[in-house]
């Protein structure tokens, strides 16, 4: 007799009422959470990477992904020549470029 009467509520009343709205809201904040923790730091550090790459000029001292420190002697549009030594030139890529340093820096390392 009570098998009867919970399948009967099973076939009644299913899900619960405000069930489906429930999935949305929580969709929905995945999504704010996805933007605001992933996203949206990502494209600003893009956007400060592109901005740092087309304002190099010669005689900026730079930083390449590898840790190699030198100073720009030429610019081209996408690659760039850096003295690593007095007389020792290398192109690198710009978008290898991590950082400019304050004038300076190498003449202190």
């Amino acid at each position: 007799m009570l098998d009867f009467f919970i399948s009967q509520a099973h076939a009644e009343g299913g899900a619960p009422a405000g069930g489906g709205m429930a999935q949305i809201i929580m969709l929905v904040g995945f999504v704010l959470i996805f933007y605001f923790l992933l996203w949206r730091p990502q494209s600003k550090r893009a956007k400060q990477h592109k901005q740092l790459i087309n304002g190099l000029s010669k005689g900026d001292e730079i930083v390449i992904g590898g840790g190699l420190v030198g100073r720009v002697t030429k610019v081209n549009d996408e690659f760039i020549a850096m003295e690593i030594a007095e007389g020792t030139e290398v192109n690198v890529q710009k978008n290898a470029v991590a950082a400019v340093l304050p004038k300076g820096t190498l003449k202190s390392i």
